[in-house]
């Protein structure tokens, strides 16, 4: 109901002719841009906008041409880490969150899900075999490691491994203690002390991520049992005026009354509960 709604007409106003917003990634706002092509198109998808919908489907079609090298972002090349290694992952990644039906992007997550199963191989994770592996398959050309406990390779690796690396994979994500680099900066496995947070709405997000995986609900039982905890006594949940951020929150197209407030976190919060109930 809400990709029809205000929030997401504005961000296709915003739609260049080519597909994008301006500048691609999230951390690089400048030349006039309103929003970046990633803010948009993840404020999109939590607004309900699918391959259905045209800003979407145009959307992809850049990200492809960017990926095979037929365009190219107009980010300032950073030097933190491979340029070109780090732009693939972004890409294939903001692809793959609205369709796996693309062969450019699923070559990138093939290579990280050969990354990351052989550091896995063991049963938890060796980071020099990591290096080793990353460095065999991706052969950048200098620059930092990127590490798997981000949005990026979380994301990305859906669908991609075997059981038992899955299994080892969403456990190391849980306890790592950074969090999700770019979405939540504190273990996953540690509960919010207050629920009506913006960190709470947050720590959603990490759980959004990781309830992908077909096998992390078991592991996140316990955020059921949070999320059940605090309930009001209505059979709903109200995370509070804070959590309108922009981006996760608000969904409706207005927030004035408490009530819609409350329904769009009940929304968001039965989905993750349905999540992680395996349904």
């Amino acid at each position: 109901m809400h990709r029809d709604g205000k929030w997401a007409r504005q961000i296709t106003e915003w739609q260049r002719e080519d597909g994008s917003w301006g500048d691609f990634h999230s951390l690089a706002v400048s030349g006039g841009s309103r929003i970046t092509t990633e803010q948009a198109l993840r404020r999109l998808e939590i607004l309900g906008c699918t391959m259905e919908d045209e800003c979407i489907r145009k959307a992809v079609g850049y990200m492809n041409d960017c990926l095979v090298g037929e365009k190219t972002i107009p980010d300032r090349e950073e030097k933190v880490h491979d340029w070109s290694v780090f732009t693939s992952l972004l890409l294939a990644t903001g692809i793959r969150r609205f369709t796996k039906d693309n062969d450019a992007a699923n070559r990138v997550a093939g290579n990280w899900a050969e990354i990351v199963t052989a550091a896995f191989d063991g049963g938890s994770f060796d980071y020099d075999r990591y290096v080793t592996e990353y460095k065999s398959i991706l052969c950048p050309n200098g620059g930092r490691i990127i590490g798997i406990e981000n949005y990026y390779p979380v994301s990305l690796l859906c669908g991609c491994l075997d059981e038992k690396t899955e299994l080892a994979f969403v456990e190391h994500i849980l306890n790592f203690e950074k969090g999700i680099y770019y979405i939540y900066d504190r273990p996953v496995s540690v509960l919010p002390q207050e629920f009506r947070s913006r960190n709470a709405s947050n720590y959603l997000g990490a759980v959004e991520l990781l309830i992908r995986y077909k096998r992390a609900g078991r592991k996140l039982e316990f955020v059921a049992d949070w999320l059940l905890d605090n309930r009001g006594e209505n059979g709903k949940w109200d995370m509070g005026k804070t959590v309108s951020d922009k981006r996760y929150f608000p969904l409706s197209d207005d927030w004035r009354k408490d009530a819609t407030r409350e329904a769009d976190c009940t929304e968001r919060i039965e989905k993750i509960l349905h999540g992680i109930s395996g349904g």
